[in-house]
């Protein structure tokens, strides 16, 4: 096992509460790239100078997942790349057992840990499964596989790992679940938990974005607009209710999807940006 073949890539934003967790349980022989979507100098200084593993590199501003990780990817010169999320922990013998695994297929695109979500899957060859999608907390890439062709960059946030599995399964290529790579996810705590309402509000407008921008990417427009349309009528008739019964928590949550989906229908780009401070 070589540490020096995997880059590590994780994308933050304003996300100090967690990364560091997350890097203390990555081995510091292991090349790690953060990617910082903003301009913050001091988060710089204070990473690199933490972990000498570790390379930062500011986006300037929030550009979303998509478009980070592709920053981070590009600077990656190794044989592997791993793209994790700032609130996981990995387990010690996490980057180990994948190693392992690429011993048993070599031909595989990507890779990821079997969390307890997965649990009910039948693993039949050794804790290994050939899925058609990954969880996007943590994924591990054959790089010699992709010629710069990661994460599609319309996607903000959400369905991007999805968008990614299934271009990946159009080239034939191969996806495994491996239950021995053990990788904590906390979930929806990547940021400090006073921006959880700024949070929420860009949640439901990025999820209903994406989710007619994914449908019209592979189904057409007409398609996508007739399965998205019940979702559409739900969120303007929730938004008016709860606008009339003075519930403005209720009624933000369904104005942005409302927003999100409509902006996605009518052409435009994903441009919702949460106000974190």
């Amino acid at each position: 096992m070589n540490l020096k073949e995997l880059t590590v890539v994780i994308v933050s934003f304003k996300s100090d509460e967690k990364i560091i967790h997350c890097i203390e349980s990555i081995h510091k022989e292991t090349p790690v790239v953060v990617v910082e979507n903003s301009n913050n100098k001091n988060f710089k200084l204070k990473i690199e100078n933490t972990f000498k593993n570790v390379n930062c590199f500011l986006a300037g501003e929030n550009k979303g997942y998509s478009t980070a990780n592709n920053i981070g990817l590009k600077y990656v010169e190794t044989k592997y790349a791993l793209v994790l999320n700032p609130d996981t922990i990995l387990h010690k013998s996490a980057i180990k057992n994948f190693f392992s695994t690429t011993l048993r297929i070599q031909d595989f695109w990507l890779i990821g840990p079997a969390n307890d979500q997965m649990i009910n899957l039948d693993f039949r060859d050794n804790n290994l499964k050939e899925v058609n999608n990954l969880k996007g907390f943590a994924i591990f890439f054959n790089m010699s596989k992709f010629k710069d062709k990661f994460f599609d960059e319309n996607f903000f946030l959400f369905f991007e790992e999805i968008d990614l599995c299934k271009r990946v399964k159009n080239n034939k290529g191969k996806i495994y679940l491996d239950k021995n790579i053990i990788i904590k996810h906390e979930g929806s705590n990547s940021v400090s938990t006073k921006n959880l309402k700024e949070l929420e509000k860009n949640r439901n407008w990025h999820w209903m974005w994406s989710t007619f921008y994914y449908q019209k990417k592979y189904k057409g427009f007409l398609l996508a607009f007739i399965i998205v349309f019940p979702k559409l009528f739900s969120a303007l008739v929730k938004t008016l209710f709860f606008l009339i019964i003075f519930d403005n928590k209720k009624r933000d949550i369904y104005f942005y999807r409302l927003s999100g989906l409509f902006n996605s229908i009518i052409g435009k780009k994903a441009w919702y940006r949460p106000a974190i401070d």
